[in-house]
């Protein structure tokens, strides 16, 4: 079942409830100017009339505060059609499989794999850690030029298996000259959850929290 966090939708409503009354407060405003420009000319002397200048200027506030009060209006329509737009777009991402720069992913029956990608040639470190940073795991590996897999059998050094849970990389690498090189790291999962009570959606697999931004592919089986 799709999930969306709105945990800060309370937030969002005070936030749109105070554009609001800055509007409302603007709009008073403008109708008090209206009100004592009328007034101003209804009440002026026949033999020293309002000064012309002085009028014009007083016109172009009046025609600036209205310009200002379509403004907001606008925006505040764009602001929420966005939004809208947003959440939409992010629902999509609900049950379809996704391929996102990361380190940590998870170990589910028996099997935790992450893609690497070495700009060079050379030979790895890898260390396998638990989300309290426990060292669990390592080994060492030759790295090929470009995207291979990296794969995890949930085996610890000390014999045991580790438990279904969260699990991060750290990969030291150097190239064939000896000289060291970072290694990129990706995770795939499939997105049980949505959280977009933030300035950008959030991606759930699991437990393990994924920016939008970090996507690089996605895929619906």
């Amino acid at each position: 079942m799709a999930i969306v966090n709105t945990t800060n939708a309370l937030s969002t409503a005070s936030t749109a409830s105070s554009t609001k009354s800055s509007a409302a407060r603007m709009a008073d405003n403008f109708d008090q100017f209206l009100s004592l420009l009328t007034t101003q000319l209804k009440n002026q002397s026949p033999l020293d009339p309002l000064d012309t200048n002085q009028f014009t200027q007083q016109l172009v506030q009046f025609a600036g505060v209205e310009q200002q009060i379509k403004t907001n209006d606008n925006l505040n329509s764009l602001l929420l059609a966005n939004r809208n737009s947003t959440i939409t777009n992010a629902m999509g991402f609900v049950g379809a499989r996704v391929t996102a720069d990361g380190s940590t992913t998870q170990l589910q029956n028996g099997v935790a794999s992450w893609k690497l990608n070495a700009p060079r040639t050379g030979a790895a470190t890898i260390v396998v850690t638990d989300k309290n940073n426990n060292q669990l795991y390592s080994t060492q590996t030759t790295l090929n030029a470009g995207d291979q897999a990296f794969t995890w059998d949930g085996r610890m050094s000390n014999g045991q298996t580790a438990a279904s849970g969260e699990y991060k990389i750290t990969v030291a690498a150097k190239d064939t000259s000896g000289q060291a090189m970072t290694v990129k790291s990706e995770i795939s999962g499939i997105v049980d959850s949505v959280d977009v009570s933030g300035d950008a959606p959030v991606l759930w697999i699991g437990d393990i929290q994924l920016p939008v931004g970090s996507v690089r592919s996605i895929r619906r089986n």
